[in-house]
């Protein structure tokens, strides 16, 4: 029997009356008026009751209103932090100390009645999920922003290195350059403070690697002499290093959009004074709102100047690489790289049937194919425990 065919109050009160009069069972009274056994159970206890039979507010019956300091508080630090959630300015400021905070929900409600929320910022606020190492400093991931213009007409270089577990910010510098020299005393810097990573994640371009296949860079062999691996992502695949790109983007969003770079100190200095933001007081999503310094403990490989000699197992025959990056095998030369000029690397037969294998240190660094001359790789991996045998 559809409720419409008589005013509804009218069905509700006919079905009560008639559900009281013991005239059906209440379940064939429910199916006559196709409503559900709870929804009848609820008519009937409103009419004895004596409660009126019409539809009621759903709205609560007690709204408890934000303290309109407490607003206060939350308006002025989203506006100070215009890219910071409400999710995490509640955390942030819960950290702080600040008592009688609402919901986060009810925050991102104040900060929409203010008009502080675009669906710009909804969107770079989405959690990405990513895959993370399972310790620090297990590998370190790093990048160049692109260049920046400051207010003196110059532009920076901002350097960002994260470690791939924790998110920690080890490093954000204004570089003048993408240079092996001036990067150098940076890493070496980095490595005094936190030690050494086991691998860093980083692009084909300057000064991690190169484009071209012509070997190996003095950046990639100063890390293999350090005993740490370094790893490019695929060309054209930024998504790679998502962690490093999506530092780059918060930084952009966070600080360069709101923030004007004087020249090389200032830049620095405001640089320096988000670090400390992003890696103290700033939650993060994949944290489960934990800040990265709460992740983060240093390495305990540390690091020295002092390159120790390398002893190389028995059937390997030593050969030393040509400033040219040129060495001989076989009376035949082959290019290897500039980079391991005046360095020794070992040489010794390989699996592959007709091939030897090359070793620098602890890393196999290529295989040569001696019937046909040429090299079948040429790229550095770990002998033992290499990531990418593990990771996909």
């Amino acid at each position: 029997m559809p409720w419409e065919a008589k005013g509804v109050n009218q069905m509700r009160e006919e079905f009560v009356r008639r559900a009281q009069s013991g005239e059906k069972t209440k379940s064939a009274l429910c199916r006559e008026y196709g409503i559900s056994r709870p929804t009848g159970d609820k008519w009937i206890k409103r009419y004895e009751a004596g409660e009126t039979l019409n539809d009621q507010s759903r709205r609560p019956h007690r709204i408890q209103q934000t303290d309109p300091k407490i607003e206060e508080i939350i308006v002025a630090y989203r506006k100070a932090h215009p890219a910071i959630g409400a999710t995490k300015i509640h955390r942030i400021l819960t950290n702080q100390g600040v008592e009688g905070l609402p919901s986060a929900k009810t925050c991102n409600n104040i900060l929409k009645r203010n008009g502080l929320i675009t669906r710009e910022a909804s969107a770079a606020s989405t959690p990405y999920k990513r895959f993370e190492k399972t310790f620090a400093n297990q590998m370190w991931q790093a990048d160049y922003k692109g260049k920046v213009k400051m207010k003196n007409g110059l532009y920076c270089h901002p350097l960002n290195i994260i470690d791939d577990y924790s998110r920690f910010n080890l490093c954000c510098k204004a570089m003048h350059g993408e240079t092996f020299e001036e990067i150098k005393p940076v890493m070496i810097g980095l490595f005094d403070t936190y030690g050494l990573p086991f691998s860093l994640l980083c692009d084909n371009g300057p000064p991690w690697g190169t484009s071209q296949s012509t070997g190996f860079t003095h950046f990639e062999v100063w890390l293999m002499e350090l005993g740490v691996l370094t790893m490019h992502g695929r060309a054209l695949h930024p998504q790679t290093q998502g962690k490093e790109e999506r530092f780059n983007g918060t930084l952009t969003r966070e600080l360069l959009r709101y923030t004007e770079l004087e020249d090389f100190e200032d830049s620095d200095r405001k640089f320096e004074r988000n670090r400390q933001f992003y890696n103290y007081e700033r939650p993060h999503h994949a944290l489960k709102l934990d800040t990265p310094a709460q992740h983060y403990t240093r390495s305990d490989r540390a690091y020295t100047d002092v390159i120790a000699e390398w002893e190389y197992p028995e059937g390997c025959e030593l050969r030393k690489v040509k400033s040219s990056g040129y060495f001989n095998w076989n009376s035949q030369g082959y290019f290897l790289s500039e980079a391991f000029g005046d360095k020794e690397i070992a040489v010794r037969p390989s699996k592959h049937p007709g091939c030897v294998s090359l070793f620098f240190r602890q890393f196999r660094i290529g295989r040569i194919d001696v019937e046909k001359r040429v090299f079948t790789f040429k790229r550095a991996y770990l002998i033992q425990n290499d990531p990418r045998w593990t990771d996909t």
